[in-house]
């Protein structure tokens, strides 16, 4: 499955160009961009990242996945939706960018509660700014974080951010993994 997924992300959301004419959030110009919500929000793509991820969290003790709303939400639905198949449910959560201004006034949204251990996904790692976010809000709501899953790691210190937090990060897909597959298509 990993192989299928790197086929689709190399199709659906990698673009590479000679010259650094992307411009990322950080405000940094790069000659290549993920664009993986192509990936995750994609029939096949859903089945194959909620396969993978499912069996890198089903020993965690994990109640729930989810992450920093956008780019988390299709793939923790994914995984929930796959959990459930494979009777061995794990609940999809939300992480917003700023709290509910209203009712509840909650940063996050699922059917998890404080003390529960969770996963947190993200599409894309670069600096780690919107995974640590995610964590941050995680813990403050009283959930303890088990594991954190990136779909695609851009190498580029994030995961090194994330971890000096004390978190270890696993990938399933690395840019350079992405780029050896780009050079085989495009000699």
């Amino acid at each position: 499955m990993k192989n299928r997924l790197l086929l689709l992300i190399l199709e659906r959301a990698f673009k590479y160009c000679e010259e650094a004419i992307v411009k990322l959030v950080s405000g940094r110009m790069s000659n290549y961009y993920f664009n993986c919500k192509t990936v995750t929000l994609h029939p096949e793509g859903l089945y194959v990242i909620g396969n993978i991820i499912f069996d890198m969290i089903k020993d965690s003790g994990a109640k729930g996945i989810g992450g920093l709303t956008l780019g988390a939400d299709p793939m923790a639905d994914a995984v929930a939706y796959t959990s459930y198949l494979k009777n061995s449910p794990v609940e999809a959560f939300v992480v917003r960018k700023t709290a509910k201004a209203h009712g509840t006034m909650q940063w996050i949204e699922g059917n998890i509660t404080r003390g529960d251990n969770v996963v947190i996904v993200d599409d894309v790692i670069t600096t780690g700014k919107s995974t640590i976010e995610a964590i941050t809000r995680t813990k403050e709501s009283g959930l303890t974080v088990v594991k954190v899953i990136a779909l695609v790691d851009r190498q580029e210190g994030g995961r090194e951010n994330i971890e000096a937090l004390g978190h270890k990060v696993e990938t399933v897909v690395t840019r350079e993994e992405v780029m050896e597959l780009y050079r085989t298509k495009h000699p």
